[in-house]
């Protein structure tokens, strides 16, 4: 699994439709969306995935943007969608992906299983390998370096609701033989709010192969500010596949900005995403959202970092990593 700063061919998405995930904000999630589009097809490829010609005929024909017919339950196509790969041969590289299993995040959502067949019907687009490791696994519950290292959370991949047979141990040798890592590092918990049971994704990225931004809460009283100190101290003490301890950044946590069912909106600045010559950066309107990008200008001095304000697409209890599946480049 290459590393998400390494070249792409493209970046897929999944249209927002669903009224229950963005209460009353479906509109506003479609403008966050047509934004994020018109940024990322000016570097790269976007497939975007819709339920029917309706749909497709009302957004706007750009270059770069291909449109594919594929029927979906919901937009969260970074977990249920292909994880791709390349092999490197004759001095080129080859694409294939993972097709892990969904359960909807420990099944929480029993209607929204049914996504878990979507890599299946990507797959003839593509022509390419597809390996099933026959596990439970969502595609924001795992980060790489790209050149050996994973990190993950114990509360998700050792949740009983995702794959209760499997031990600690079986579950690093799956990721090991289908990610082609040697070191994982364990977080804890993720942040409050995160429906998904702490997915790596909302609190640790690797920016680098060395360097890794975690989330920090400054607020001692804030009940984010136990779990990530102990994730950000297991970070500092942890080291690379070859051995290298990893240099930790803290990013700062949002101004908390809601509520949704009394538990706090998961905003997260960690759940940013690279594309080729691009970092989009969920931001918030809050006071820390130029620190955050300023963060992230530093570590990517060639790309553009854009802040896209996703106040609405946070209610889906996620934001721009979330929705995005990045395809490498191969040739």
């Amino acid at each position: 699994m290459p590393a998400e700063w390494e070249r792409h061919e493209g970046t897929w998405l999944t249209w927002p439709k669903d009224p229950v995930t963005w209460p009353d904000r479906v509109p506003q999630v479609e403008k966050v969306y047509l934004e994020m589009i018109h940024h990322l097809t000016t570097h790269e490829k976007v497939f975007l995935l819709v339920d029917d010609k309706a749909t497709a005929q009302k957004i706007p024909k750009l270059k770069n943007l291909v449109v594919h017919i594929i029927p979906t339950i919901d937009s969260w196509i970074r977990d249920y969608g292909p994880n791709f790969l390349v092999h490197e041969k004759n001095g080129g590289k080859e694409l294939a992906f993972n097709h892990w299993e969904y359960n909807a995040w420990g099944g929480k959502y029993e209607e929204l299983i049914a996504d878990t067949k979507i890599p299946q019907k990507i797959a003839p687009l593509l022509n390419c390998p597809v390996f099933e490791p026959g596990i439970v696994l969502e595609g924001g519950s795992i980060e790489v370096n790209g050149v050996g290292t994973c990190l993950t959370t114990k509360q998700c991949l050792l949740n009983k609701n995702r794959n209760p047979h499997l031990s600690k141990k079986e579950i690093e040798e799956c990721l090991k033989n289908y990610l082609k890592v040697r070191q994982i590092i364990w977080l804890e918990e993720g942040i409050k709010g995160d429906d998904t049971d702490g997915h790596i994704d909302d609190i640790a990225r690797f920016v680098n192969a060395s360097n890794v931004v975690c989330a920090v809460e400054e607020d001692p009283a804030d009940e984010n500010y136990k779990l990530l100190q102990e994730n950000f101290k297991i970070l500092q003490k942890s080291r690379d596949q070859s051995g290298e301890r990893l240099t930790v950044i803290p990013l700062p946590m949002p101004t908390p900005i809601g509520e949704e069912d009394g538990k706090p909106l998961p905003a997260s600045y960690a759940n940013f995403y690279i594309a080729n010559d691009l970092v989009l950066v969920p931001v918030f309107q809050s006071k820390k959202d130029s620190n955050a990008l300023t963060i992230f200008e530093k570590f990517f001095p060639n790309r553009n970092v854009v802040g896209i304000p996703c106040q609405d697409l946070v209610w889906g209890l996620g934001t721009i990593h979330c929705v995005t599946q990045q395809q490498p480049a191969c040739k």
